[in-house]
């Protein structure tokens, strides 16, 4: 189904969390995004009622958690015009439904498309997306994104679907609740998805500036090349080697590049054969689609990120292994470390002015600027095949 569909947002909506109450609730949830194209559109919303990868210890949400049991009561999508204050341009509204139907019960584990519908949105504006969701029994229910937002979401309380004013609305803090993904209509060349962490994600850098590299490579790429963004606060590769729902939705791409390992080492406390495995066993499972075609794989190396100690010996272990003897299935090695880290014998460390702050070595927009940069000119220069895929390394 995915074919006739490209990715129309670089934000990811990847859950890491999961909403557990002790009461049953009916809620409004509004973001607004960045579309990469505008015009006439025919949008489809795609989603997956399950948790993508782990958040901390995993004591609340663990990757590939089936979501419970919880209700749509209405969903729109409309012109969010400029302004991103929760209301949209009053007679935009268009509403989506499932199946002919304005809401759909929705089961654990479930994944779904919302039926087709045009949609016209002008240029420079907002596409917002807004459902209601109803958890009708306490306990853990809708999974979802907790981070810094990246977008400006809003919620309210009760079923304010088409409440275009937004007066009732209040702005969300950390919790994005979205379809997993925002599809149009569109034949492309290439589906390039990013699958990795909060750096992959963009968390601490600006909200509503699209300044992390993925969003700066989708912008520096033709609209012929759909984005996903995959990227998961707090994920690790462990939880994409264990070939859950997060990793079906990378197997669909034509162009996989894997971006993990930093809470692999941090949190996780894997050792480096234990993260190498992870990454050959993502990199295999990725090769073995059903349909017999093979994606081309781009491996990043880890990020610096302020190692110390064994975790440093494990972050030095395992970016020379990905530079010199990378998985069996790696098509190309692209090498964000490199670029990011601080001089020899510092390179663990990354460069203080790409720092999101003084104490967090999460990667800024400034980071994201030149790490696009590179990434762009680098996939220029890789061989294509005759089917302009990349090609290997040579």
């Amino acid at each position: 189904m995915r074919e006739r569909y490209a990715s129309l947002t670089v934000v990811s909506t990847a859950t890491n969390f999961i909403m557990e109450q002790e009461d049953g609730s009916t809620r409004t949830y509004r973001t607004f995004m960045k579309p990469r194209e505008s015009g006439q559109l025919e949008l489809r919303f795609w989603h997956s009622n399950s948790v993508d990868s782990t958040w901390d210890v995993g004591s609340v949400a663990k990757g590939s958690m089936p979501g419970g049991a919880w209700r749509i009561e209405a969903a729109y999508a409309a012109d969010g015009g400029t302004g991103r204050d929760g209301q949209v341009v009053p007679g935009t509204s268009v509403q989506i439904t499932f199946d002919g139907k304005p809401g759909k019960e929705v089961a654990p584990g479930e994944t779904f498309w919302s039926d087709p519908v045009q949609f016209e949105l002008p240029d420079g504006h907002d596409l917002t997306f807004t459902w209601t969701i109803t958890t009708p029994s306490p306990g853990k229910t809708v999974p979802y994104n907790t981070e810094g937002l990246l977008v400006s979401a809003y919620e309210a309380d009760g079923n304010l679907a088409d409440d275009e004013l937004g007066t009732g609305f209040m702005p969300a803090e950390n919790r994005l609740v979205m379809p997993a993904f925002i599809g149009y209509a569109r034949p492309v060349k290439q589906r390039m998805i990013f699958l990795g962490d909060s750096i992959t994600q963009g968390v601490r850098t600006a909200k509503d500036g699209y300044e992390y590299w993925v969003a700066r490579i989708a912008e520096g790429l033709s609209p012929d090349y759909s984005v996903w963004n995959l990227g998961s606060g707090w994920a690790r590769a462990y939880d994409a080697s264990a070939d859950g729902p997060w990793l079906s939705k990378a197997a669909e791409g034509d162009i996989v590049a894997i971006a993990l390992g930093v809470n692999d080492i941090d949190i996780g406390a894997r050792s480096s054969g234990e993260l190498l495995d992870d990454l050959s066993a993502i990199v295999g499972r990725l090769k073995q689609r059903e349909d017999g075609t093979k994606p081309r794989i781009i491996l990043f190396t880890v990020p610096p990120f302020n190692f110390t100690g064994d975790r440093e010996v494990v972050w030095r272990t395992v970016n020379e292994v990905i530079r010199t003897r990378p998985p069996e299935g790696v098509d190309a090695v692209f090498d964000i470390a490199e670029i990011l880290s601080c001089p020899a014998p510092e390179e663990h460390r990354i460069e203080p002015k790409y720092m999101s702050s003084s104490d967090d070595p999460h990667p800024n927009g400034q980071a994201g600027a030149v790490v696009a940069e590179a990434f762009l000119k680098w996939f220029e220069a890789q061989p294509k095949d005759e089917d302009d895929l990349v090609s290997d390394l040579s």
